[in-house]
């Protein structure tokens, strides 16, 4: 099972960037991916996530719109939209897999994912 984050990098604020997560050894079509983030020296949090079907998404609150996640079935990747980021968006950003039975509302939960890549580092700074 592996879960690549990528698209990180430093970026102005209010500037965007775009992150992928690719995936491969499970079936994804029947597991919720969610993003998580972790700040240095905080714990990890929520980001946004997404069922299975495409069909249900589910933003922490700070996102207010900002961000949106999207997913390509046939290609195995999920995307995390951000735009009009501020310093405080930097962070570590992972993606994760959750199974299908997860209702949309649990997936804040970082306890309901099974799967887990490693994160790609977004820097927001002038």
């Amino acid at each position: 099972v592996q879960l690549q984050a990528s698209g990180g990098g430093l970026v102005q604020p209010g500037g965007s960037l775009r992150l992928s997560c690719v995936t491969s050894g499970f079936n994804f079509d029947y597991y919720a991916i969610g993003w998580f983030r972790q700040a240095p020296g905080q714990e990890r949090e929520f980001v946004a996530g997404i069922r299975w079907s495409g069909g249900s998404t589910y933003y922490a609150t700070f996102v207010k719109g900002r961000f949106t996640i999207s997913r390509d079935n046939a290609k195995k990747m999920v995307y995390l939209q951000m735009n009009s980021l501020n310093p405080e968006d930097t962070a570590v950003y992972y993606c994760a897999a959750s199974p299908q039975s997860t209702i949309l509302s649990e997936l804040r939960r970082s306890n309901r994912y099974y799967y887990w890549g490693q994160g790609t580092l977004v820097t927001v700074s002038s």
